[in-house]
């Protein structure tokens, strides 16, 4: 299996801190966000990992290096100067995530502006359907929330006490076959496809294709300071020796 993270957003709500250092890399706890994510896929036996990049690209590959410091192999997808959102970032990074013997291997996906205790062992590696998804209470920002869990781990579009998504997940690459006639429209940002992810997720939905559980531990979406901070106290706090 390989993984995901998405790291192209521009940080719009973390600024002047993401005016020159991308949400992913920023410090929380001693190390940047997304050092949290490789050391938790690497631990899991992953080999290869694909960062999508576009809101200054280039200091990714520049402290990550080549993913050796984790043992890990990492891939850049640049989207370029925009980024292309979930839908159109995940496809451009498809090719990187094939597999030479399985082309409907499911690769792991998650963002990398969120921070979570969620054990990566937890999800499954050959989904039932087109993808499961990792959800969360609702967060005081986000209070509508996302989709709807069943009590048979279907994930519905519309339902009562929905919950959020987390940002993590796995995903069959077949998710996205005929995705035009899946999103209302879509845009070209340095003539690749932009689009969302969210509405060819609620499409399968539709016909029970996506599958979910609810993570009750700790998650939080590092999308301001405040929230940045908040976070980086708590692990520095976690990690300081009992006196």
């Amino acid at each position: 299996m390989k993984a995901l993270i998405f790291a192209a957003g521009l940080g719009q709500r973390m600024r002047p801190l993401t005016d020159h250092t991308p949400k992913p890399l920023l410090q929380v706890g001693g190390k940047p966000l997304i050092a949290w994510h490789l050391e938790k896929l690497a631990a899991l036996g992953i080999h290869d990992v694909v960062i999508n990049t576009a809101w200054l690209a280039g200091q990714f590959p520049a402290l990550l290096g080549d993913g050796a410091h984790w043992g890990l192999r990492l891939h850049f997808s640049c989207e370029g100067a925009a980024p292309l959102e979930t839908g159109g970032g995940m496809l451009n990074a498809l090719p990187l995530l094939a597999d030479a013997h399985d082309d409907n291997c499911a690769f792991l996906l998650v963002n990398g502006d969120v921070w979570t205790d969620y054990d990566f062992a937890q999800l499954p590696r050959d989904p039932a359907g087109l993808a499961h998804l990792v959800m969360v209470d609702r967060p005081p920002q986000a209070t509508r929330g996302d989709f709807a869990l069943d009590e048979a781990g279907v994930l519905h579009a519309d339902g009562d006490d929905k919950l959020t998504y987390s940002g993590i997940g796995v995903y069959r690459p077949q998710l996205l076959d005929g995705w035009r006639g899946l999103v209302p429209s879509s845009t070209l940002v340095d003539g690749k496809p932009a689009f969302p992810l969210a509405p060819i997720l609620s499409a399968h939905m539709a016909r029970g294709a996506i599958s979910g559980s609810h993570h009750r531990g700790h998650w939080t979406d590092v999308g301001t300071p405040g929230r940045l901070a908040a976070l980086d106290a708590q692990l520095r706090a976690q990690s300081m020796p009992n006196t």
